[in-house]
């Protein structure tokens, strides 16, 4: 599903990957998520983070790297697993193709590399014999 940023007290100009991670950050915090929980018992490696985590449901914020897609789809599925069983649905938030050609054209901000919510669609159906838990893609565009 694609969702069309509308937040006027957010200057979209200064969106790079880590800022726009800072800002989503700051808007799910102030509604109640948890942040940064740890995917295992052990919070020593900070990779095997989820971003945020509410009511069994997981939030992850694709804006870096594309080769980041296998990580973060993992773990939505070890969190799901029945040891550990803490959420019960993903959401894989990221940006589309459009908005990093926006971004690039009229501000300026290389997007260039950045997972986007066209290949997060396009690699999930590769995935579906590892992961069993439902993961819900939101593609933010301008």
């Amino acid at each position: 599903m694609k969702v069309y940023f509308s937040n006027p007290s957010i200057d979209i100009s200064s969106l790079s990957g880590p800022t726009f991670n800072l800002t989503l950050d700051q808007l799910f915090v102030s509604k109640g998520r948890d942040r940064q929980p740890p995917v295992f018992d052990d919070d020593a490696d900070v990779s095997a983070k989820m971003d945020f985590l509410k009511n069994r449901v997981g939030i992850e914020g694709g804006f870096g790297h594309a080769s980041f897609l296998g990580i973060d789809l993992l773990k939505f599925q070890v969190a799901s697993y029945s040891g550990l069983d803490k959420i019960d649905v993903g959401v894989y938030v990221s940006t589309t193709k459009n908005f990093h050609k926006v971004m690039k054209k009229e501000f300026n901000q290389n997007w260039e590399g950045s997972l986007s919510f066209e290949k997060i669609v396009r690699y999930l159906p590769h995935f579906k014999s590892a992961i069993q838990v439902p993961i819900y893609v939101l593609g933010i565009d301008l």
